[in-house]
């Protein structure tokens, strides 16, 4: 089976939801922010890249359900006036005809729990909102799931340089389809250029990337797993799922983001579109373990522990240097849940 209607839809939804958060963030203040319960921000790009997406998909006739992560329950509060105008006035900026009634329930309908049979589409509308909020790296993600398996992903990364002759700024957005490859355009405009990972298999030529933020990523045990592999270059550090984008144009050839807690779970959003760029690319993504990653268990990857990409080539290596320094990451990793 093809997905080129889906791969097609999927790349205008998320372009169009880049141009929101572009716009937002040229203005963005401190009323546009949200502290959400687990203390992550939360703000009018957020919500209005997630309304656009589902508008997108239901204008063009899609009934696949969308496994998304936010809610409009905090804009529907009488408190948040400001903040609902602003998402509303954003969004408006695309639909012109979508009232506030409809945009809200646009981002509610984004509820799906996920599961193991049939086509859903996961949604992040904004991975890496801290670095959206510092003006680094981030990403809009789109995948589309069929039975729990990721066969389209678009990534839209506003702020990562476009390694394409007819970029004149920065923004670069990935569209990746099962058996149909990987390829990579300017967000600007021009045309889509095929992208394969690196065929690099020596690990001291590798090149690492991991997350900014050290409550996603086990900095001190990637860098013993560095050293394991005789890696000699420091980790490319920097938001969102524009990593899976780095590694499927050949930039960098491993991703690791090892557990920071015994109990914590990857959210399917978070990985499920870079994990579409990268396999269509010729990559390579498992848990902690080499196990498959296992998107079919609802909205979190709740039989995994962590995530390993790599080009395939190096994916045993990197393995391997997990593997062997487990015994002392198990020790850090109990006492830092006990604190």
């Amino acid at each position: 089976m093809g997905y080129e209607n889906e791969r097609r839809l999927a790349a205008m939804a998320v372009r169009r939801a880049c141009r929101l958060c572009e716009a937002v963030q040229a203005e963005l203040g401190s009323g546009d922010i949200e502290i959400k319960g687990d203390h992550s921000p939360v703000t009018v790009a957020d919500y209005g890249a997630q309304a656009v997406i589902a508008l997108t998909l239901r204008s063009s006739g899609s009934r696949v359900p969308v496994v998304g992560e936010e809610s409009a329950s905090t804009l529907r509060d009488p408190s948040a006036g400001a903040l609902r105008s602003r998402v509303v006035t954003h969004v408006q900026a695309v639909f012109p005809d979508a009232d506030e009634t409809l945009i809200l329930d646009a981002i509610d309908a984004c509820h799906d729990p996920g599961g193991a049979t049939g086509l859903r589409f996961a949604l992040d509308p904004i991975d890496g909102t801290k670095g959206y909020l510092r003006r680094e790296q981030y990403a809009v993600a789109l995948a589309l799931l069929e039975d729990g398996v990721p066969v389209v992903g678009a990534l839209g990364c506003p702020a990562l340089p476009a390694q394409h002759p007819s970029a004149a700024e920065p923004g670069v957005l990935f569209v990746g389809e099962r058996g149909a490859g990987t390829t990579e355009e300017p967000l600007g405009g021009g045309p889509p250029r095929i992208i394969r990972v690196s065929d690099e298999a020596d690990p001291r030529r590798a090149v690492l990337c991991e997350s900014v933020e050290s409550g996603h990523a086990a900095h001190d045990r990637h860098a013993a797993i560095a050293a394991r592999l005789g890696v000699a270059v420091p980790p490319v550090r920097l938001d969102s799922q524009a990593k899976y984008g780095c590694l499927a144009r050949g930039e960098a050839n491993v991703y690791l983001r090892l557990p920071t807690s015994e109990s914590y779970r990857e959210k399917i959003w978070d990985h499920a579109a870079g994990v579409a760029v990268l396999r269509a690319a010729g990559g390579v993504a498992t848990d902690v373990e080499g196990r498959e990653l296992d998107f079919t268990r609802g909205r979190r990857l709740e039989a995994n522990r962590g995530v390993i990409a790599t080009n395939g080539r190096l994916h045993q290596a990197v393995l391997d240097a997990v593997a062997a320094t487990a015994e002392v990451a198990a020790g850090a990793l109990a006492e830092r849940t006990r604190a």
